[in-house]
């Protein structure tokens, strides 16, 4: 009997992938048979209790049998901490919010964090925002990107020239094609396998967003949609109105007609007029 009020219980908890809500569950099963059931789930593992991200009711979730195998083992406070950091998915969870959210001495999430760590249960990832602070996630998830900073990140280091590789790339796939929408822009890219990591449609926006601003192409509508063109009036990257050497020179107060220094015998002078 008991193991069909079990099964009765995970049944509803697969209905409820967000959460099994306690008012749902009085509804189905009564008191005086859930309890044992609920105890014998939640010793086997194949049971865990979270908040629900909406009102931060408790709710029960199912643990697959595969997860409730590596969590043999583990103790109740090994399991809360793990429940956290699982909640958090991708996204991480910092060690100062698990101290808050579990009530637990930071010596004690310390001890266990590592023997989590050790049974591969879960991994820290450094984040890109905040270098200096670790956050957790389990072990079989990749780090979301704002964490890891995404294509535009090489471990902890901005990736400049990488950036500088997929601008060239694609201004002169636009100036040979003479108008792409981004979605041919970023199939090139894609093909051609200038990236490491799998570029999105808006990680290739980015760099033509940055394309724009330099001048170098032009954005219009079209029946496809936004398309891309070569800029027909390229902006010069130095210009006689705003490169005048006078304006830096350090000697210029000493620069005067017919003195040692002075603007008929500077060489910098004279070049500054050939533009």
């Amino acid at each position: 009997m008991g193991s069909n009020i079990e099964e009765s219980i995970l049944a509803l908890c697969r209905q409820h992938p967000e959460g099994l809500p306690e008012a749902v569950l009085e509804q189905y099963i009564p008191a005086t048979q859930r309890t044992t059931a609920m105890n014998n789930l939640l010793a086997k593992h194949r049971l865990r209790i979270l908040q629900h991200p909406r009102d931060n009711s408790l709710v029960y979730q199912e643990v697959i049998q595969e997860e409730a195998a590596k969590l043999k083992g583990l103790s109740a406070e090994d399991l809360l901490v793990y429940q956290h950091i699982a909640q958090a998915g991708d996204t991480g969870i910092w060690t100062k919010d698990l101290k808050n959210r579990t009530n637990l001495q930071q010596p004690q999430i310390t001890k266990i964090l590592k023997n989590l760590d050790q049974r591969s249960l879960v991994k820290s990832v450094k984040s890109v925002i905040n270098p200096s602070r670790k956050v957790y996630i389990l072990f079989e998830l990749e780090p979301a990107r704002e964490l890891t900073g995404g294509a535009w990140y090489t471990g902890q280091d901005f990736d400049a020239e990488f950036i500088q590789v997929l601008q060239q790339a694609c201004h002169k796939y636009i100036e040979n094609e003479g108008v792409a929408t981004l979605e041919e822009v970023a199939d090139f890219v894609r093909t051609k396998g200038f990236s490491r990591v799998e570029l999105r449609d808006a990680d290739v926006l980015c760099i033509l967003r940055t394309l724009e601003f330099d001048g170098l192409v032009e954005s219009s509508l079209s029946d496809d949609g936004e398309v891309y063109r070569p800029a027909r009036h390229v902006v010069p990257k130095t210009s006689p109105f705003t490169s005048m050497p006078c304006g830096v020179c350090p000697v210029i107060n000493e620069c005067s007609d017919g003195g040692v220094i002075s603007p008929s015998t500077c060489t910098y002078y004279q070049t500054w007029l050939d533009f």
